[in-house]
């Protein structure tokens, strides 16, 4: 029995009714709110698992909500977005959201999110020294990563990109972050650079055609991500 405390953000009350019902279908316990300072006063009083976030709210924004809440809570936070609004997932993700999902989405990805948010929320895998995603392994201790148990020589600058990206398994990180946490301030807008030593560290782990592991969120940034298993067919 899931005991999960969401709280959901918008300001549309069909996008609240609908997010309600299909949550609490799946076990979760829901609360809502419809503007920005209502959201900070529920979380002043009791900080949920999971807080699903409206970027587009009357008086203070999303945006300044993550700002605010990220001064003394570390609380999984998904944005919803208007597709195509990209400047403004960029801004909330470099203001302390995890993750985003762009308007129209399906529950089941949504629940999926939030399944990975919770996980970063507890006991993240990325937290260990070891991060084991499909068949790559990155040793944060010891600077070592593995493909199918054999070692893959990365230089320095290949495996700061990788290791930043394992220590935010699953979440999205913004070309500004990696660019300015791997390379330095100066290079926070030089993603041509970002997109090279991307590529270089694609052909080196994982299928650079057709890549499953290092994904890119276009407009937005890279995922380290953990593959989805398909469920075993029930035997009959």
């Amino acid at each position: 029995m899931i005991d999960q405390q969401i709280l959901v953000v918008d300001d549309e009350p069909q996008i609240l009714r609908s997010l309600r019902v299909g949550l609490t279908g799946h076990g979760y316990e829901v609360s809502t709110a419809s503007t920005g300072e209502e959201a900070l006063d529920l979380l002043r009083r009791q900080v949920p698992d999971v807080l699903i976030l409206d970027l587009v709210l009357p008086g203070i924004s999303g945006i300044d909500v993550c700002r605010q809440l990220r001064r003394w809570s570390p609380v999984p936070i998904i944005v919803l977005s208007a597709k195509g609004d990209e400047h403004e997932k960029i801004v909330a993700l470099d203001s302390g959201a995890d993750d985003y999902l762009t308007k129209p989405f399906g529950m089941g990805e949504l629940l999926a999110r939030i399944r990975v948010a919770l996980r970063h929320g507890s006991s993240s895998q990325a937290s260990a020294p070891v991060v084991e995603v499909g068949n790559l392994s990155i040793d944060l201790d010891r600077h070592a990563v593995k493909v199918d148990g054999l070692e893959v020589h990365l230089t320095p600058r290949e495996y700061e990109l990788l290791a930043h990206l394992a220590r935010n398994l699953d979440r999205v990180v913004t070309h500004r972050a990696l660019l300015r946490d791997v390379w330095g301030q100066k290079y926070e807008t030089d993603t041509q650079v970002l997109r090279v030593f991307m590529n270089q560290l694609r052909r080196k782990v994982e299928t650079p055609q057709r890549p499953r592991l290092l994904v890119t969120e276009p407009g937005v940034g890279y995922r380290l991500r953990t593959p989805v298993v398909p469920a075993t067919p029930a035997v009959p």
